[in-house]
């Protein structure tokens, strides 16, 4: 199958358009046929043996992405040949076909496009955990975000405004707080 193929630990320039096996998932394991991929930064820590997730070469990096999907693994419920769905893992997105486990799967609403639900999981699962699940942010109080223009950042002015928090949003450009105004930052 197709993929962006990371023949060895290192730079990213290494990265190239290549084949791989075409994956079949085992127990617990949904493939899916990539419509999108998601890029973060941690892609690249992963291509760089910096990150703690150790990937073995060759791999196609990409934590995050969406699709249909192709074939369950035994045990699987709730998921079924067909779904659209967004994934989030250490690795594998961007090829033409992606293992994950079931666990890490959502369905995908038919009102949202899965170029959106490829993009969410990272930087909004990220923002949602540090503002709802340790901050514990409510409407009527107010967050700072530095690098409000990053995926992170903007996340995160994006979250803080839904809950009804002010949002006091730092970047570095007019260009970038341009962004973050028109995410809810006052």
């Amino acid at each position: 199958m197709r993929a962006l193929v990371c023949p060895e630990i290192g730079a990213f320039e290494r990265l190239a358009i290549g084949e791989l096996p075409r994956p079949e998932p085992g127990p617990g394991q949904v493939s899916i046929d990539v419509s999108f991929a998601g890029v973060n930064f941690a892609d690249l820590l992963v291509i760089q043996d910096r990150y703690q997730f150790k990937a073995v070469p060759p791999f196609a990096p990409g934590m995050e992405g969406s699709g249909v999907v192709a074939d369950v693994g035994e045990g699987v419920t709730g998921i079924a040949v067909g779904d659209r769905v967004a994934a989030v893992g250490y690795s594998g997105a961007m090829a033409e076909r992606w293992l994950a486990e079931a666990t890490n799967v959502v369905p995908v609403p038919d009102d949202i496009g899965l170029d959106t639900a490829a993009a969410m999981t990272i930087a909004y699962g990220t923002s949602y955990h540090a503002l709802v699940q340790r901050a514990r942010l409510v409407a009527g109080e107010r967050m700072l975000v530095l690098g409000a223009a990053g995926g992170v950042g903007s996340a995160a002015v994006d979250i803080g405004r839904a809950l009804g928090a002010e949002v006091i949003a730092v970047a570095s450009t007019e260009e970038k707080r341009d962004l973050a105004r028109r995410l809810g930052a006052s």
